[in-house]
Formats: C-alpha cells, structure tokens, sequence
C-alpha cells in the first residue's frame, strides 16, 4: 500500500477510502452496516465507502493512519 486515498462527499453523505487503485475495482460487496467494500479480480478489498456519513465540521475532515506490524 503506497497511498491512501479519502474522499468526503458532502453532498451524498459519504466518505470513501481507497488504499488500492481505483481502476482496479471489479465488484463490491455491502456489508449491512452502511458500509461498502470495494474488490479486485483477486477478491482483495481494495477499499470501502462509509454511507449517511457527516463530518462535525467538514470543511476541515482530520483523518489519523497508524501502522500496525504485521
């Protein structure tokens, strides 16, 4: 994983994160909790989009990455 992207859509109440490449989605899977996630060929999530999402203040959305040792 080289970059994580995260996309806050005010509008439609979504914040989507994506630690692989986009074009690379083949199909998504809804897990029931308002939540999707985004797959490759390979079945490999790739990333997930939070629905009826809202930021307390969202002209300024703070996101924190920590790195966990594998």
């Amino acid at each position: 994983m080289d970059q994580v992207k995260v996309y806050y859509d005010r509008t439609g109440n979504t914040l989507t994160v994506w630690f692989g490449s986009p074009q690379d989605e083949h199909i998504c899977e809804e897990t029931g909790e308002e939540v999707i996630l985004m797959k490759d060929r390979d079945g490999r999530v790739i990333g997930f989009e939070k629905l009826n999402f809202s930021a307390s203040t969202p002209e300024r959305l703070n996101v924190l990455f920590e790195t966990v040792g594998a």
